[in-house]
C-alpha cells in the first residue's frame, strides 16, 4: 500500500477557507495521518432533528403522519420513538446536506425560526461529525395551533363514547345513558 498523505499529514497545499467556515477537504478533521473517521447518515440526522427541536418556536420535526405514528409509539411499552424522523441526509465523505420537515408554533416567524434552525443544525452537525454543511432545507409542514394540545375528555369504564353514540343516532336507534 502506498501513502500519499503529503497534503493531509503536512498541510503543505494552502486551501481557501469552503462556505461552511471550514477549511478545504484536504485539511478536514475526519482524515488525519493515523486514519480516517466515517460517520454514518443516522448521525447526522439525530444531530439534526435534536438541534432542530432545540429551536424556540419548533413544535416537531416530522410531518403530521410522523407526529401520530410517535404519539402511538409513546404509549405502548418498550417502544422507542425515532428521533430522526422528518430529516434527511444526503452525505459525502467530509460534506453533508440536510433536508428537515418542521411544524412550526402558532404565532411564531416562520423566517425567524427557520433561519435559527438552520444556524442550530449546521452548529451541532458540523461540531458534532467534523463534517461540512453545505445546505440545510426546511419545510414548514404544519403550524401548531393550541386546541391541538387539548385531550378528549375521559369517558367512564362502560359508557358508550362520543362515537358509538354516534353511530348509534346514525343507525336510528338510541344509546341508554348509565
Amino acid at each position: 500500500m502506498t501513502e500519499n498523505t503529503s497534503a493531509i499529514t503536512h498541510g503543505t497545499d494552502q486551501a481557501e477557507p469552503a462556505p461552511g467556515g471550514q477549511n478545504s477537504a484536504a485539511q478536514s478533521p475526519l482524515l488525519t495521518a493515523f486514519g480516517a473517521t466515517t460517520v454514518e447518515e443516522t448521525v447526522v440526522q439525530k444531530l439534526s432533528a435534536i438541534a432542530a427541536r432545540e429551536v424556540p418556536g419548533v413544535c416537531a420535526v416530522g410531518n403530521i403522519a410522523r407526529r401520530t405514528l410517535d404519539a402511538i409509539s409513546e404509549r405502548i411499552p418498550g417502544a422507542r420513538t425515532q428521533v430522526s424522523g422528518g430529516v434527511s441526509v444526503e452525505k459525502g465523505d467530509r460534506q453533508t446536506a440536510i433536508d428537515l420537515t418542521v411544524i412550526v408554533e402558532y404565532g411564531a416567524s416562520i423566517v425567524e425560526v427557520t433561519e435559527n434552525v438552520r444556524r442550530n443544525v449546521i452548529r451541532a452537525v458540523e461540531h458534532g461529525t467534523g463534517l461540512e454543511v453545505v445546505e440545510v432545507n426546511i419545510s414548514v409542514a404544519d403550524v401548531h395551533l393550541p386546541e391541538d394540545d387539548e385531550q378528549p375528555r375521559e369517558i367512564a369504564p362502560g359508557a358508550p363514547s362520543h362515537s358509538s353514540r354516534r353511530a348509534a343516532e346514525v343507525r336510528g336507534s338510541t344509546v341508554q345513558e348509565p
